[in-house]
C-alpha cells in the first residue's frame, strides 16, 4: 500500500484537502499520514526521517503533499525520499501574474481565526445545539435554514457542519412515529416554510443506523422505516419542500447540495 504524507507548518488541512481530492481519483488504497505544525528545521528533519524510513521499508517513494511557507523548512522536506507535491508553489506564481501583486507568505494564514467569521460560527453552533431535534421551536425566526426529516436521517450533523464551517444558523426538527397517522407541517413551521429543507435516506440504510441504536425494535424495523420515509417524502412533494437523499453522501456533500439548492452563503470570512 502506497503511503501519502500531508505536511505543513500549520494544521495541514489544506494539504489533506488537496491530496485527498487528487488521490480519490485513483481506485487504490493509501496509508494516509498527517504531520502538522512542522515549524522548525528540527521538526522538518524529524518528518523527513519518517518519510525516508517509510520509503526504505516499502521500497516505494511515499507521496508528500505539503504547503510550507518557511523556505528553510520547505527545502528540508523537499530533500526527502518522497515524491513532492507543493500546492502553494504550483499556484502562487500564476496568481501573482494575474493579480499583478507579490504574495506575502505567512504561516497559519489559511486557517487562522478571523474575528468576524469566528464569532458568526460560534453563535451558529450555539444556535444549532439549542435548536437540535425540535428541542426549541420558539426562535425559528432567527434560523437561516430549518432541516426536517425522520429520526437518524442526518439532520444533526448537517446542522452542526453548516454552523461550524459556514456560520449558518440551522435548526432541525424531526418527524416521528406519532406524526405519521396524519403527517402535515406543524403551524410553527408553516410560517417559516421558505426556510425549510428536507432530508431523506434509503430505507435499508436507515434500518442499519437505527438498529445500531435500538436493535430489534419497531423503531428500526423495515416496515416502520419504509412507512416513515414514504410519508415524509409525500409531504415534501405536497408542500414543495426541497430535499436531498443523504444515503450516499458525506456531510460535506449534503451541505454543498443544500447550499447550491437554497443559495445560502457563508457568513463573512
Amino acid at each position: 500500500m502506497r503511503t501519502a504524507f500531508y505536511i505543513s507548518d500549520g494544521t495541514a488541512i489544506t494539504s489533506e484537502v488537496f491530496g485527498h481530492a487528487l488521490l480519490s481519483l485513483f481506485p487504490m488504497e493509501f496509508d494516509h499520514q498527517t504531520i502538522s505544525f512542522v515549524e522548525t528545521p528540527e521538526k522538518a528533519e524529524q518528518a523527513k526521517a519518517k518519510i525516508n524510513a517509510v520509503a526504505k521499508q516499502s521500497g516505494e517513494k511515499p507521496l508528500v503533499f505539503h504547503t510550507f511557507v518557511n523556505p528553510q523548512v520547505r527545502s528540508i522536506i523537499d530533500s526527502c525520499d518522497g515524491v513532492i507535491y507543493n500546492f502553494l508553489e504550483h499556484f502562487v506564481s500564476p496568481l501573482e501574474n494575474v493579480l499583478n501583486a507579490k504574495a506575502k507568505p505567512k504561516a497559519h494564514r489559511t486557517h487562522s481565526i478571523h474575528e468576524n467569521s469566528y464569532d458568526y460560527r460560534i453563535d451558529a453552533v450555539n444556535y444549532a445545539l439549542a435548536n437540535d431535534d425540535g428541542s426549541n421551536v420558539t426562535n425559528y425566526g432567527e434560523a437561516d435554514i430549518i432541516l426536517v426529516g425522520v429520526s437518524r436521517s442526518g439532520k444533526t450533523p448537517t446542522s452542526l457542519y453548516l454552523a461550524l464551517q459556514y456560520g449558518i444558523k440551522a435548526a432541525n426538527y424531526p418527524f416521528t412515529d406519532d406524526d405519521m397517522d396524519e403527517l402535515r407541517l406543524p403551524d410553527f413551521l408553516k410560517s417559516h416554510k421558505k426556510k425549510i429543507f428536507g432530508l431523506t435516506i434509503d430505507a435499508e440504510r436507515l434500518m442499519d443506523i437505527r438498529d445500531n441504536r435500538r436493535a430489534n425494535s419497531k423503531y428500526s424495523s423495515a416496515r416502520q422505516c419504509r412507512m416513515e420515509l414514504r410519508e415524509v417524502e409525500k409531504l415534501y412533494k405536497k408542500e414543495k419542500i426541497p430535499f436531498v437523499n443523504s444515503t450516499k453522501f458525506s456531510v460535506e456533500e449534503i451541505t454543498a447540495k443544500i447550499l447550491a439548492e437554497t443559495g445560502l452563503r457563508r457568513h463573512k470570512y
